[in-house]
């Protein structure tokens, strides 16, 4: 088996007393009972500060799942791609590709498009939310599960797309190795991450920057709760600590607002300024009331500061993906 994330730019059951009748079978009416509790399950959502957030596996995921938030989502698969030249994946997919599993795929953006591309491949995408569109081209399905639970599919995949999972995975090597033991032989798997230490390359950051400052309280909060919001440095051991085989690794630059002088980096700059403006209060509230002790009214005057900041054009910030 391989990996291409991208080459450095640097028990036994008992059955149910009389439930086996001679000639029994189970009814449609049966069997929908319980995909219905459990589509019932999974929408009925929480609300916590005016925010929404997913039910299934409640608090597994410290982020809202709200229309604000979804149409971040999709801002964010546009930073991306903008950054990665048009490129939705850097593994050598053949064109008769098979089963693609796209993990934690949010709104399906991601799949959906895949799905077009590759119009012979299954593309499955599973999320702990199900906000997925209901028309989607027929060689794409979406379900809802935990990626961390052990996986229960049937057939490998021949391919395994993960991306923007910071803040989300407790156990990446676990994840690691569950995707080792679902591919086929010779598939490949595709990490595409965050490292959110923010820096600049002309020391044009101040002590004081409240953006920075955020970034490295979201970092402290995701830490304290066990689930990394930087696990992009870490990708390319983990991947070779579960098996796999010609890894590549990649690092791209993401710049913070529109000061680049290069047209693709100003516009991902900019695209990725406007997502987390956008994204702010919905990215902070839950994590930092519950990981870090913050009341909303402290959260809330720290935000009018951050983005205060953040409009300012003489500071060149940049993270990595």
């Amino acid at each position: 088996m391989a990996t291409q994330p991208v080459d450095d730019v640097a028990l036994a059951l008992a059955v149910e007393e009389g439930a086996e009748d001679v000639d029994s079978a189970y009814g449609g009416d049966e069997l929908a009972s319980y995909t219905t509790s459990l589509s019932y399950s999974a929408t009925n959502y929480k609300w916590d500060h005016g925010r929404r957030y997913h039910s299934f596996r409640e608090g597994t995921y410290s982020f809202p799942n709200d229309e604000g938030e979804q149409e971040r989502y999709d801002m964010m698969h546009e930073v991306l791609l903008t950054a990665m030249g048009g490129n939705h994946f850097f593994a050598p997919l053949q064109e008769g590709i098979g089963r693609i599993l796209d993990i934690g795929t949010g709104t399906g953006t991601w799949a959906i498009q895949i799905g077009d591309m590759f119009p012979t491949a299954q593309v499955i995408g599973n999320d702990l939310s199900p906000i997925q569109p209901q028309w989607v081209p027929p060689n794409v399905s979406f379900e809802v599960d935990d990626v961390e639970s052990e996986w229960q599919y049937s057939q490998p995949f021949e391919y395994i797309h993960s991306r923007y999972m910071a803040g989300s995975i407790a156990d990446w090597p676990g994840l690691m190795r569950q995707c080792y033991q679902n591919l086929k032989p010779g598939a490949w798997v595709e990490f595409q991450d965050f490292d959110l230490h923010n820096y600049s390359q002309d020391n044009s950051i101040p002590p004081d920057n409240k953006v920075k400052e955020w970034y490295d309280t979201l970092l402290d909060g995701c830490d304290r709760i066990g689930r990394t919001a930087s696990p992009g440095p870490h990708l390319e051991p983990w991947v070779r600590e579960a098996g796999f085989v010609n890894v590549h690794h990649k690092v791209f630059r993401l710049p913070l607002g529109a000061w680049p002088k290069d047209k693709t980096l100003k516009r991902v700059g900019a695209l990725n300024l406007y997502q987390l403006l956008q994204g702010l209060e919905g990215l902070t509230l839950a994590l930092f009331t519950r990981a870090l002790g913050w009341s909303v009214e402290a959260i809330y005057a720290f935000l009018a500061a951050v983005r205060q900041d953040a409009m300012k054009k003489n500071v060149h910030m940049i993270h990595d993906l």
